[in-house]
C-alpha cells in the first residue's frame, strides 16, 4: 500500500508543480508584445480559443522574427535556420507558418549573384570588387567607362569589351572585378581568368583530355575577361591554337572580352612576336592584336601604385 500512496504523493506534487510551471509560461507567452499585436487585432479569439492554440503561440514567441536574436544566418536561433515564423489568424483558427527571413533572403541572393561570376585563379577581393569601392583619382575616365559599359550591356548588338593598360597597381584588375559584379546583379554571366595561370592550366589540360571542353567554355561565355595578358612569355601553340582560337571565335560571334595589361596594345604586340624559343614572328602576333582590337576597345588607366 505504501507504495502506491508514494507514488499518488508524486504526481500530486509533481502535477502542482506542472500546473504552476505552465501557468507562468502562459503569462509570458501572452505578455509577448508581437502575441499582443496579433490579440489585439483579433479581439474574436476567445480564451478557449487562446488555451486551444497556446502551443502555436508558444512556437511563434520563442523564435526569433526578423532576424532580431540572430547574430548571423549561421548562428539561427529559429527551429528551421534561415525562417521566421509567422502566425495567421483565420476565424477562430491559429495557423503558424515559416517564412524565409532577411538574413536567408541576402544569403540566397549573394550566392546566386556568385553563380553568375566564374574565376580561374583569381582572388578573392577582385570577385567581390565593388564600383563604389573604387576610389576614381586619375583612373576617372577608366572608370566611368567601364560603368557607362555595364549600365547600357548590349547582348545583341555585339558591344566590344574594353582593354585596360597601365602602369602596375593602378587596379586594373579591380575594374574587371567590379565590371563582374555589376553584371551579375543583372543575371549576365561572366568568366575571369589570370592569364600566367591560364597558361600553365591549358598545358596541364593536355594530358587529360580536357583542352577543347576548356577552350569551348572560353569561347562561349558571354563575357569573357583576361587579367594580365602579356605577363609572360608564350608559345606559339598556345597563342595562336589557344588564345587566337578564342579571340577568333569571340570575334565572329561578336562577344565581348575584357583585358588588363602592363602593356598598351603596341607594346603587347611586340611581346607577342617573340614565341618561348626565341623565334620573331611578326605576323602572327599582328593577328592576335587585330583580334583583341575586334572585341575590346583600348583605355588607359592613370593612376598611382595602390600595391606599394
Amino acid at each position: 500500500m505504501e507504495p502506491i500512496q508514494t507514488a499518488l504523493k508524486k504526481w500530486m506534487r509533481e502535477s502542482k508543480n506542472f500546473q504552476q510551471h505552465y501557468d507562468s509560461m502562459r503569462q509570458a507567452i501572452l505578455r509577448d508584445k508581437d502575441v499582443q499585436q496579433i490579440l489585439e487585432q483579433n479581439p474574436h479569439l476567445t480564451e478557449q480559443d487562446i488555451e486551444r492554440h497556446l502551443i502555436k503561440f508558444y512556437e511563434y514567441e520563442s523564435q526569433s522574427k526578423r532576424c532580431e536574436n540572430c547574430p548571423s544566418l549561421n548562428e539561427c536561433k529559429n527551429l528551421v535556420p534561415g525562417y521566421s515564423p509567422s502566425l495567421h489568424v483565420e476565424g477562430q483558427s491559429v495557423r503558424l507558418t515559416y517564412e524565409m527571413c532577411p538574413n536567408k533572403r541576402q544569403h540566397q541572393e549573394q550566392s546566386e549573384k556568385r553563380s553568375f561570376i566564374s574565376s580561374l585563379h583569381m582572388p578573392k577581393d577582385i570577385l567581390e570588387a565593388k564600383f563604389k569601392d573604387l576610389d576614381p583619382d586619375d583612373r576617372y575616365e577608366a572608370i566611368r567607362q567601364a560603368m557607362n559599359y555595364t549600365e547600357n550591356y548590349d547582348s545583341e548588338n555585339g558591344q566590344k569589351g574594353l582593354y585596360f593598360y597601365g602602369r602596375f597597381g593602378v587596379g586594373k584588375t579591380h575594374l574587371l572585378g567590379a565590371i563582374a559584379n555589376k553584371l551579375a546583379n543583372k543575371r549576365i554571366p561572366s568568366y575571369l581568368i589570370y592569364m600566367p595561370e591560364f597558361v600553365r592550366e591549358m598545358k596541364s589540360s593536355l594530358g587529360d583530355n580536357t583542352l577543347n571542353e576548356k577552350i569551348e567554355k572560353f569561347k562561349t561565355t558571354p563575357v569573357l575577361m583576361i587579367d594580365d595578358i602579356g605577363a609572360e612569355s608564350m608559345s606559339s601553340w598556345f597563342r595562336d591554337e589557344v588564345l587566337g582560337s578564342i579571340l577568333q571565335y569571340r570575334m565572329m560571334e561578336r562577344l565581348p572580352v575584357f583585358f588588363t595589361s602592363n602593356y598598351s596594345l603596341k607594346d603587347l604586340e611586340k611581346h607577342l612576336m617573340t614565341n618561348t624559343r626565341g623565334e620573331v614572328e611578326e605576323l602572327k602576333a599582328g593577328r592576335i592584336i587585330e583580334r583583341i582590337k575586334a572585341v575590346s576597345k583600348p583605355v588607359e588607366v592613370i593612376g598611382q601604385n595602390r600595391r606599394g
